[in-house]
């Protein structure tokens, strides 16, 4: 007689099991997203039944060269900077980002250009009917790109159609959260019918030598929805970020483990498709006002490209109680720290003050060498003297009021120099090699120093 199966709640939010539903889960602390999960029979031949028996493997050492991963260009050069060259045979990728923000438009001219330079690529769309995909075609010019689709979310039939075909060089599923397979008795979405078909998928990609691409939605933090173990299996972990109100994009990488991480390609969202930017920091000082107070030039680092974008700051008088402090593409604790530090350290009062900070062209900024750019923007705004154009600034403030140095120093200063600027501010400490670097440098050791000189700012 076969035993009756398990039943468990499991969160969807943190994939924790509990043995009876609760209205908040005890794990993560959200409310209402425990569901009740039914455990699967484990199939034969999968090494989880009792009754299965192993083999002895054959242990090794680490000595010995390893020839490295092969890869193949996707077409898209900022996808394949991101990568770290191209996509390795036989990875899993997974890409998530907000909904309308252009996943299915970047995977599908990466299927074209990949099925119209000779690879066989399919796409399985498991959210849109094959009209509209085709319609999306039409309209990026793609349509006599021979790539294979499909719109199906039975996991049974995708393998089947893999495994019946030669094998594909790159295999799209947009996206993993429509996906379910028929012996796991859940919704599609749910944590146990996502990682069962994430995991039937990869072990087919690593079998057949296919890159596999894998779409995963994101929750109202921008994380990826569904278990964190789906991130664990895959190979490389990208997001696809942007503002609905700009027309860039950015590609980044979280994880790879076939390149550097926190590499970034920019896009530009066109009336026909995603457009590669050569140069972003073109792009994000394009339209700047050199007359105004409260802008300076950050000469920032995204993973390894240098990248300069304008920090705005906006100081008046506030009519409250309790000022009001608005960030918007930066850390807001961020900046309640640099505004304690200039009052105390450097004696700037922001007290009776609004403050508001913005990081133009919508670009989200996570690197501490920001607090040089944002502490001389706001001094500008509150003394009214507007920063030269011509000037950039990077460093990282310490609550002492201290300015650290930040890596790749010179790779910042080569970028600003490429674009025109003339003049930098950085910090003291820190090796530098400025080779070829023709700015006039102003190092500071400590943030007096550069509130001191806002008033001569020339």
């Amino acid at each position: 007689m076969a035993k009756p199966s398990k039943t468990a709640y499991v969160c969807q939010n943190c994939g924790a099991v509990s043995p009876r539903w609760a209205g908040k889960c005890p794990s993560c602390g959200e409310w209402n997203t425990l569901t009740e999960e039914t455990d699967a029979i484990a199939p034969p031949g999968s090494g989880l039944s009792r009754k299965s028996s192993g083999r002895v493997v054959v242990l090794e050492t680490l000595k010995g060269r390893s020839a490295e991963a092969p890869r193949f260009s996707t077409g898209l050069g900022e996808l394949d900077r991101v990568t770290g060259g191209g996509i390795v045979p036989g990875s899993a990728l997974l890409i998530g980002g907000e909904p309308g923000i252009g996943k299915s438009t970047l995977l599908l001219q990466l299927a074209a250009a990949l099925a119209n330079s000779g690879r066989r690529a399919i796409y399985f769309s498991g959210e849109e009917a094959a009209a509209q995909v085709r319609l999306r075609a039409q309209r990026l010019g793609l349509t006599d790109a021979p790539v294979e689709l499909a719109c199906e979310t039975s996991l049974a039939h995708i393998m089947a159609t893999l495994e019946g075909g030669p094998p594909a060089d790159l295999i799209v599923v947009d996206s993993i959260q429509t996906l379910w397979a028929e012996a796991i008795e859940a919704a599609p979405g749910t944590v146990s019918q996502v990682r069962a078909a994430a995991q039937a998928l990869i072990r087919h990609a690593k079998n057949a030598g296919s890159a596999l691409l894998l779409v995963g939605h994101v929750t109202k933090d921008g994380q990826i929805a569904g278990p964190k173990v789906i991130e664990h299996m895959v190979d490389t972990v990208l997001y696809f970020e942007g503002d609905r109100g700009h027309t860039y994009r950015i590609l980044r990488a979280v994880k790879n483990r076939f390149g550097a991480t926190d590499e970034i390609g920019v896009f530009e969202m066109a009336s026909g498709g995603l457009r590669e930017i050569a140069n972003p920091s073109e792009l994000f000082l394009g339209d700047r006002d050199a007359s105004s107070p409260g802008a300076a030039v950050f000469a920032g680092l995204e993973g390894t490209r240098p990248l300069l974008v304008e920090i705005q700051a906006l100081v008046a008088p506030s009519a409250l109680g309790m000022p009001r402090r608005a960030v918007v593409g930066w850390d807001s604790n961020r900046l309640s720290m640099l505004l304690a530090v200039l009052e105390a350290r450097a004696g700037v009062s922001f007290a009776g003050q609004d403050v508001y900070l913005n990081v133009a062209g919508g670009l989200r900024i996570n690197e501490p060498a920001a607090d040089l750019a944002a502490a001389a923007a706001l001094v500008s705004s509150l003394s009214g003297v507007a920063i030269p154009r011509h000037r950039v600034h990077f460093g990282e403030v310490s609550l002492s009021g201290a300015i650290s140095g930040v890596p790749l120093m010179a790779a910042r200063l080569k970028e600003a120099q490429k674009l025109g600027f003339r003049q930098a501010t950085l910090p003291a400490q820190g090796e530098l090699e400025a080779g070829g670097v023709k700015l006039e440098l102003r190092r500071i050791a400590h943030l007096r120093e550069l509130a001191d000189a806002a008033p001569s700012c020339d």
